[in-house]
């Protein structure tokens, strides 16, 4: 038996008990008491058909939820016994939403991450297609055999740049990443990161002035920041043109310690400003080379350590990166 039913029965046992009781000593009391039994079980009746449409109401609109509606509104249940557990819900239906609308955006972003890994790699893999078809021709001179043999090597190491790259980014965006904790020399950090790319340099005859001020260090990842150093050098490399300079500042405050890279190209335009740091963002002004993932990737280790990497157009001309590494978390 349901509780609702055992209420009622116990509601029609009492009051036929009272009204025998009543009726041995007075029949119109024990009537009376029967008519304001009834009464009550009357109301008492509505008052639960009432609630029970309102419930059911409730479910309706739970299930409208639950099938994507935005439009429900709980407004109707504000008063009653039924207040508490509508605030509830709908503080449960907007964590939902909130939740639903960042899959959805996680969702967007993951599609056109794949779409733009993919473009990508069709480039390359289009080159390398025609060079491996080039090479399998047995009258090709030496020469050019050598020459389509070095182009398949740059094509490749590129598509590793670009997944390594990738890799490394998916990695900390899922906090699979462990920084290091290690006291870098800023010295040390600038001196590592131009080393790969010095020949580049010098074939472009770019010089690269550093200026360190005394011996600033902070606490980082020094595999990590390396590569997030290169990357912005490999960018104002980019842009700098054949004879131009690289100028390299470091210096430590008691907040920060903080690494300026300037060059001597073109600077930024607006819309670079508001996207250079987006993953495969490229500006008009890029060469082919690049897949504009370096940057998006540089930003992502300095916030990931209590940094930051800002971006914009140096007072006498050419691109600035400020990276500023703080000494408390902020």
């Amino acid at each position: 038996m349901t509780p609702e039913k055992l209420r009622r029965v116990l509601h029609i046992a009492l009051t036929a008990v009272g009204a025998a009781v009543c009726a041995l000593f007075s029949i119109p009391a024990a009537i009376v008491l029967v008519c304001v039994s009834a009464a009550i079980f009357i109301v008492d009746e509505i008052l639960q058909y009432q609630r029970r449409k309102k419930l059911l109401a409730l479910c309706n609109d739970i299930d409208s939820i639950l099938k994507g509606s935005d439009s429900v509104s709980f407004a109707d249940y504000n008063e009653g016994s039924l207040s508490i557990l509508t605030a509830e819900i709908h503080k449960m239906t907007i964590m939902l939403r909130e939740q639903n609308s960042a899959l959805l955006a996680d969702k967007q972003f993951m599609k056109e991450s794949m779409e733009d890994i993919a473009h990508q790699l069709r480039t390359p893999l289009t080159s390398m297609i025609l060079l491996v078809e080039m090479l399998r021709d047995p009258k090709l001179a030496p020469q050019q055999r050598a020459a389509h043999v070095q182009e398949l090597y740059s094509l490749l190491s590129r598509m590793n740049w670009l997944i390594d790259t990738m890799l490394g980014l998916s990695r900390i965006d899922a906090g699979a990443v462990t920084f290091r904790e290690q006291e870098i020399s800023c010295r040390d950090l600038i001196s590592s990161a131009l080393e790969p790319i010095s020949i580049s340099l010098e074939l472009k005859d770019i010089s690269v002035d550093v200026s360190i001020a005394g011996e600033p260090a902070f606490i980082g990842d020094m595999q990590y920041f390396t590569e997030a150093l290169l990357n912005i050098l490999k960018n104002c490399m980019e842009h700098t043109p054949e004879g131009g300079n690289i100028a390299i500042s470091a210096a430590e405050s008691p907040i920060y310690t903080g690494i300026t890279v300037t060059d001597s190209g073109s600077g930024f335009s607006g819309d670079d400003l508001d996207h250079i740091f987006e993953r495969f963002y490229r500006s008009g002004t890029s060469s082919g080379s690049g897949y504009g993932i370096g940057l998006a990737f540089a930003r992502r280790i300095v916030t990931s350590q209590s940094g930051s990497l800002q971006a914009y157009n140096a007072p006498d001309g050419g691109a600035c990166f400020d990276m500023r590494i703080y000494k408390t978390p902020v």
